[in-house]
């Protein structure tokens, strides 16, 4: 099994729009990847100085079906979102 992890930092004044756009892209996702195993994420709470602001964590059987949704176009419309609202982004994969 492969974890993977990603974390976000908005960019100063992205719109409430575009996140409610992310969201509802990320919701769809595993209705449409049916490799995807586990599929969570949210808005941080704490919102500490060290803290992201969103985290996405999802699971894959292997690493051939994570480098499957990585590409998969459907994954790739909710890139550009992510690129459009971020800041910075932070990934991890590891397996468990």
């Amino acid at each position: 099994m492969i974890r993977h992890v990603v974390l976000m930092k908005f960019k100063e004044g992205a719109s409430e729009s575009r996140l409610v756009d992310l969201e509802n892209g990320l919701l769809a996702l595993p209705e449409r990847i049916p490799e995807i195993k586990s599929y969570e994420f949210g808005l941080d709470v704490v919102r500490s100085e060290r803290s992201y602001d969103f985290a996405l964590v999802s699971s894959f059987n292997d690493l051939e079906s994570l480098k499957y949704y990585q590409t998969h176009p459907e994954h790739l419309k909710i890139v550009e979102i992510i690129k459009e609202i971020c800041d910075n982004i932070v990934a991890v994969d590891y397996t468990c």
